[in-house]
This record gives structure tokens, sequence and C-alpha cells, in this order.
């Protein structure tokens, strides 16, 4: 996934704020499932959500603003019930600017554990295995 930074993204030093980079790993999971046919917005119709149980970063470089960063996502692991996703995040120059984990839990409409969709699943698998 491709992500352009803006004025609004950085602090005042003009390095994108820490925080910032969990909203670009939410959208580049966001279309890692999209790319896989499973719209966010249609999991949460059918009652089925992701909640996010851990995150890690280690920032290895500052992106600046006009920076553009392509962010990549692979399934590091996964179980009946949660996913662990990796991420990596390098700038136009090819420069590694963060590593990253997320490890998500699948939740119903009442944000209770449920099972991971076999679609879901299936998609995932087909992903570790190429």
């Amino acid at each position: 996934m491709k992500r352009k930074i803006y004025y609004y993204d950085t602090d005042t030093s003009g390095a994108v704020y820490h925080a910032n980079y969990l909203k670009y790993l939410e959208e580049a999971r966001s279309e890692y499932l999209e790319e896989r046919g499973f719209s966010v917005k249609g999991l949460l119709e059918q009652g089925v959500g992701f909640a996010v149980r851990s995150v890690h970063v280690e920032y290895k470089f500052p992106a600046l603003y006009a920076d553009t960063l392509d962010i990549s996502v692979t399934v590091k692991e996964f179980s009946p019930y949660r996913i662990v996703f990796a991420y990596t995040a390098h700038n136009q120059d090819g420069r590694l600017i963060i590593k990253a984990e997320t490890d998500l839990v699948c939740v119903g409409k009442d944000l209770k554990l449920i099972e991971i969709p076999a679609a879901i699943k299936a998609a995932l698998q087909k992903d570790q295995a190429a």
C-alpha cells in the first residue's frame, strides 16, 4: 500500500508523529483484507470484527512530510481466533522506516471472542503457502 505523508501527519520537527503509524497499519491491514475480498464494512455487517490485542512498532528512521511510504503486510501466524500481521514500511528511497506487528482477535457484535470465519482462514492459508 502506498501512503503519502501530509503536513498534518507530522510533528513540529517535520517527522511523522509516532502514533500516526498505528493509523497507517490499520489502513494497510484493511486494504490487505479488501484485496482478498473481505471489506471491513462487510465483515462488521456480518457481525465479525477484529480487535487489536497488542501492537509492537520498531521505529528505524523518520518518515518526513511529502514522503511516500510503501507499506507491506504479511500474515506472520494465525490460529482459530487470532491473526498476527507483520508490516514493513519503506520510504520512496527504499529506506526502512518501521517494522511492526499487530496481534488481533476475532470478535462478534457483542465483542466476545469468536472463531475466524472459514473463508478468511482459507485466504490466510493460501497467502502463507505462497
